[in-house]
């Protein structure tokens, strides 16, 4: 019986050459490259040279949920520890459309010109299927993300709340052991839970527009209070006289909120990251906020609040209640807390020695 012709598309036609495999190691039957492991000691010695591809590996070995990936990634925390604290932290935050990744790539490379490191963490909305980032803020940051002095993460939020993803702590801690002196966390903006943003930063920077019906309305108060610097975005062309009346309006709904204990009253500016007009400004107020902390003695107390804040996250969610209502744990939650704030231990493996004693 003559065999019938396969009519298949996927066929190669009489007089056509044979397309080559695309790739040359499978045509030959060889295994695939294995990628290579580093122990911890080699993710230090890179992360302290700077070495950009290690400190993305790292990070992405701390957003891994693999029990051994996660223990690698503390391994490392424990390690550099000692070379962390050192940078100065701004959360920037506003509603989408404000302009963040904008101002950000603006803001950041007058940092660099002024001989600061820059690490950005960009927090991207995710997708609700996949859980995965939906914007890129890494290629809407072209001429930032190209600068050698400057390292952009973008990391999915995965629905975490505030808009921050779950990891953000730690990865700031891997930055500022690799040398970067300026650390800005980039928010989804949602609105209702900026206080995940305001417990690990030591600036809080609120992004606003004018004319968006929110001068009077929708002073949230929660952010607001929050906000050691509101920035009036997009104050340029025939926006700058409605930017002018929204920084009135917020100057005055500020002197209705109770003065801060540090006695820094939040500023309100604008800026264009077009024009880069304000952009300078804004940074100077940073510094200004900065020095004032530090004359006070309050910027160690707000890094250990930090610290506390960091480590009751992660027993609250692992146990709750029910931890806390465990005699055996009170006392040795003491000790280990003095531990965290002196910096001799990470949150991570405080808690993690918390937990084996409730559950031995």
């Amino acid at each position: 019986m003559p065999e019938k012709p396969n009519k298949s598309a996927l066929n190669v036609m009489p007089g056509a050459a044979s397309p080559g495999s695309i790739n040359p190691r499978h045509k030959k039957g060889l295994p695939r490259k294995k990628r290579p492991s580093y122990s911890c000691q080699d993710y230090v010695d890179a992360i302290f040279k700077g070495d950009c591809v290690m400190l993305g590996q790292a990070i992405t070995l701390i957003e891994s949920t693999t029990h051994s990936h996660q223990q690698l990634a503390q391994d490392i925390l424990n390690t550099v520890l000692p070379r962390t604290g050192k940078s100065l932290r701004i959360g920037i935050t506003g509603v989408p459309g404000v302009g963040k990744s904008t101002f950000i790539e603006s803001f950041g490379s007058m940092l660099i010109e002024r001989g600061k490191k820059v690490a950005v963490l960009a927090v991207d909305p995710s997708s609700a299927r996949s859980k995965g980032s939906i914007l890129g803020d890494k290629v809407r940051m072209e001429k930032l993300g190209a600068n050698p002095n400057a390292f952009i993460r973008p990391s999915p939020s995965a629905g975490s709340l505030g808009g921050v993803a779950h990891k953000t702590r730690e990865t700031m801690l891997l930055c500022e052991a690799a040398g970067y002196e300026i650390i800005l966390v980039e928010t989804v903006g949602v609105g209702q839970s900026e206080t995940a943003v305001h417990a690990m930063v030591d600036f809080f920077l609120l992004l606003m527009l004018s004319g968006a019906g929110d001068e009077l309305q929708g002073i949230k108060r929660g952010i607001m209070e929050m906000a050691d610097t509101i920035a009036i975005t997009k104050a340029d062309g025939d926006n700058h006289k409605k930017s002018l009346h929204a920084k009135q309006e917020y100057e005055h709904a500020l002197h209705l909120f109770p003065k801060s204990r540090s006695g820094w009253t939040p500023k309100v500016l604008t800026c264009s990251s077009y024009t880069n007009e304000g952009i300078e400004d804004i940074w100077e107020i940073i510094a200004e906020h900065h020095q004032l902390m530090n004359e006070k003695g309050l910027f160690l107390t707000k890094r250990q609040n930090q610290a506390q804040t960091w480590l009751n996250d992660i027993i609250n969610n692992e146990l709750k209640s029910r931890f806390y209502a465990h005699g055996a744990i009170q006392s040795e939650y003491e000790a280990c807390q003095k531990k965290v704030l002196a910096g001799a231990l990470t949150p991570y493996r405080a808690a993690e020695q918390l937990l084996t004693m409730y559950f031995s």
